[in-house]
């Protein structure tokens, strides 16, 4: 027995009930088989199909069907299905969070050892440079002047300027190779 088409299907009545049931018997298999084609899950299928008769049943004394109750049914189920979906969706991303965040707060303890390994290597690998290369390389980096600045502070050209910082970067390189992976890590977080 199908619901009728336009109106109200009344099921507080012995006749909706009854009717009710016999909807549900002629309906059940086509809609699991719908839903199973959403949620990819056979027990998943039965429970969002069961959801939509339940709220069916629970809106029995205000339902008002406009269309075809096939139709309502079938919208109904994707209705459902999309649900879970979206909501599936939502925990997977809250889940990838989560697990980022545990990886972030397992990182503050080696990474402060680390961290505080690789600020010893850099002041020691900076003592090792140079005097003019460490000075401008200095200059560069941590009160971020400017090449031209640095030239017109020193009295030195551009092209001085340039060499002395590839040259302090080829040997601070060399010198902090063993701290590669955690600049890499450390630079993408920044990013």
């Amino acid at each position: 027995m199908a619901l009728p088409t336009p109106g109200v299907f009344q099921l507080n009545t012995d006749e909706g009930i009854q009717g009710f049931e016999a909807v549900f018997k002629s309906h059940f298999k086509s809609l699991h088989a719908y839903a199973l084609s959403m949620v990819k899950e056979e027990t998943l299928a039965e429970e969002m199909v069961q959801n939509v008769f339940v709220r069916l049943w629970e809106k029995k004394e205000s339902l008002d069907i406009r269309q075809s109750a096939t139709a309502y049914l079938y919208r109904s189920v994707y209705n459902e299905c999309l649900n879970h979906l979206k909501h599936q969706q939502v925990r997977s991303a809250y889940r990838q969070f989560a697990l980022s965040r545990q990886e972030d707060n397992r990182f503050p303890a080696t990474g402060k050892l680390q961290l505080g390994e690789l600020q010893r290597q850099l002041d020691q690998a900076l003592q090792e440079l140079p005097e003019q290369c460490r000075t401008i390389f200095q200059m560069s980096r941590f009160e971020e002047l400017k090449y031209q600045e640095i030239a017109d502070k020193l009295g030195l050209s551009i092209k001085t300027i340039e060499n002395q910082m590839g040259k302090a970067l080829r040997i601070l390189r060399e010198k902090l190779v063993d701290f590669l992976p955690l600049l890499i890590f450390l630079f993408n977080q920044q990013n």
